[in-house]
């Protein structure tokens, strides 16, 4: 029985695991088993009936809670078991907060202590009220969005006939005993800054290294329209639109996927920690990464949100009035969406991970490319092949022949280098004359 979650070994009492305790009956509850080694095997611990009458003491003296506390042993060697149920208020000791997070002992302090103690009440940050707040702060032009949003996606069709603010935001939740709450603000707020001073979007244009900012954006707004606002500004001064044609008609498009950069956002906006800093976006020549403050909920991995899961979103009513406002989905679909994007427009899976104390999610721009193609020394007889291969999925020697006018032995040589020296193209079928190739992963 390995130490973990809810299981904690030491060799001998001291009044400092006192600590564990206390983390243990914050968290799930637990076991200490005094007497034990770091491989769980049975030392034994001296004194063990005067510690029967101490520990309890302690326990109940020190931290005002009551735990089993019994007396074992085996292999004539005794050792003792404390169970510490959880509770459901707060426990401190000497006036810290401490909590059992997977086999470590964690101090809760700061925005992870406020958190805890909403969770503990029942309550989640963007529930509480906000003193500071009156309906003159809210923007009506928002409320007029979110109603338009609510009507098309038929989530809420009879709140296009609402005309009376207060009601509106009663059946959204955004109101107790007539006051506003914090989502309200954030939601509909004039300027949510005013009350959370990192409730903005910060953009930044970055050359080859993170030291190398070139130029920044500052975007602020509330949540409802925050996402367009951001897509807007990422559109007009950051990205570099790939210009085709149908025809005569120009046809411009977005460097990455509209949809999936969107949902990124609407996650980033949802999920956020807004006590903490604001979410950067840092755009590069080849990737995008969008950065919030938080962490994922209890027992859900990163290998999760690859695949149907649990939606458990860390500013509940903020995501509740963003699905009824037709902005995102309530079913742990989100990240499934930013995948199948990316897929979709032919780009690599997204990283998604822990980075700086929040969730990072990394976008990576088309290794096919020009401009990457370019960098890495492919001729421009070889990028036309690749541009081709984007189109029709395959050449052979004698179509690249044929497109780049070249003979077959200087088609042969290019093929090669863009398989062995590149690494860009694999080959499809027999070889010989019956020889095709495609784009890795496509």
């Amino acid at each position: 029985m390995p130490e973990s979650q809810n299981i904690e070994w030491k060799e001998g009492w001291r009044d400092e695991y006192l600590k564990w305790i206390c983390g243990f009956a914050n968290a799930k509850g637990g076991k200490i088993f005094i007497g034990k080694n770091d491989n769980g095997e049975i030392v034994g611990v001296a004194k063990a009936k005067r510690l029967m009458e101490d520990i309890p003491n302690k326990i109940q003296t020190q931290l005002g809670i009551i735990c089993d506390v019994d007396l074992k042993e085996e292999d004539g060697k005794d050792y003792i078991e404390i169970d510490v149920k959880p509770y459901d208020v707060l426990i401190s000791y000497q006036g810290k907060y401490h909590y059992r997070s997977g086999s470590t002992k964690q101090e809760l302090k700061g925005n992870a202590l406020n958190n805890f103690l909403l969770k503990k009440a029942g309550k989640t940050w963007d529930d509480v009220v906000e003193p500071r707040a009156n309906f003159e702060d809210i923007d009506l032009s928002a409320i007029h969005a979110f109603k338009k949003g609510a009507t098309t996606s038929k989530r809420l069709p009879f709140i296009a006939e609402e005309e009376n603010l207060e009601q509106i935001l009663d059946n959204l939740l955004l109101l107790e005993d007539d006051k506003l709450k914090r989502s309200a603000i954030l939601l509909f707020g004039k300027n949510p800054c005013r009350f959370f001073i990192n409730a903005f979007v910060k953009i930044g244009r970055f050359g080859q290294t993170d030291d190398d900012l070139r130029f920044q954006e500052i975007i602020e707004g509330n949540a409802f329209q925050l996402a367009d606002k951001v897509l807007e500004v990422l559109d007009r001064k950051f990205f570099v639109s790939p210009i085709s044609y149908k025809g005569l008609q120009r046809v411009e498009s977005w460097e990455y996927p509209y949809e999936a950069i969107r949902e990124v956002i609407l996650n980033a906006i949802v999920h956020r920690d807004y006590m903490g800093a604001p979410i950067q976006i840092s755009v590069y020549d080849d990737k995008l990464i969008v950065w919030n403050e938080g962490s994922l909920p209890e027992d859900l991995t990163f290998e999760d949100l690859k695949k149907k899961h649990s939606s458990r979103p860390h500013n509940p009513i903020l995501a509740s009035t963003f699905f009824k406002g037709g902005l995102i989905e309530a079913w742990g679909r989100g990240t499934i969406k930013i995948i199948n994007e990316c897929k979709k427009a032919g780009l690599p899976e997204p990283i998604i991970e822990y980075a700086s104390g929040g969730i990072s999610v990394t976008i990576l721009k088309n290794q096919f490319n020009e401009k990457s193609l370019i960098e890495i020394g492919l001729s421009t007889r070889q990028i036309k092949a690749v541009e081709y291969l984007k189109e029709n999925k395959s050449i052979t020697n004698k179509i690249y022949q044929e497109i780049c006018k070249v003979s077959k032995a200087t088609a042969t040589r290019d093929l090669t280098e863009l398989i062995e020296k590149f690494k860009l193209l694999e080959r499809s079928g027999e070889v010989g004359a019956g020889t095709s190739y495609k784009l890795i992963g496509s």
